[in-house]
């Protein structure tokens, strides 16, 4: 039995977001140390997305909301796995990411992430 190259899906996809999407920035923000204190570390990470506007049928206004971007953004070359905390910039905006798919159909490679973003 053949097995699947999950790493080509992930090129060809890188590919698609390169073409049609934009440059942003994936923004992790570390909390304080809970003994120690501190203040929270913003850590930027470039990323390749594309971000894109839910389509009506889908916004119900509890999970997906008016305004809510569904942001496709390449694994390729992006040292962390976007989630829930983190912030996307795109568009000029920033979005908090509401939810998130990572999209490892074999449990290993991430082929591409999908996000829920929200305006902050």
């Amino acid at each position: 039995m053949a097995t699947f190259d999950y790493a080509e899906m992930q090129a060809t996809a890188h590919e698609l977001i390169e073409e049609f999407g934009q440059v942003g920035v994936v923004t992790r923000l570390t909390p304080p140390d809970p003994i120690l204190g501190g203040e929270p570390v913003s850590t930027p990470h470039p990323a390749t997305l594309a971000p894109m506007a839910y389509e009506a049928r889908y916004i119900d206004g509890t999970t997906i909301k008016t305004g809510d971007m569904q942001i496709y953004i390449s694994s390729v070359g992006l040292a962390i796995e976007p989630t829930v905390g983190d912030v996307v910039t795109a568009n000029g905006d920033d979005y908090a990411v509401i939810a998130g798919d990572p999209n490892k159909f074999d449990g290993i490679t991430p082929v591409v992430f999908i996000v829920q973003g929200r305006t902050r």
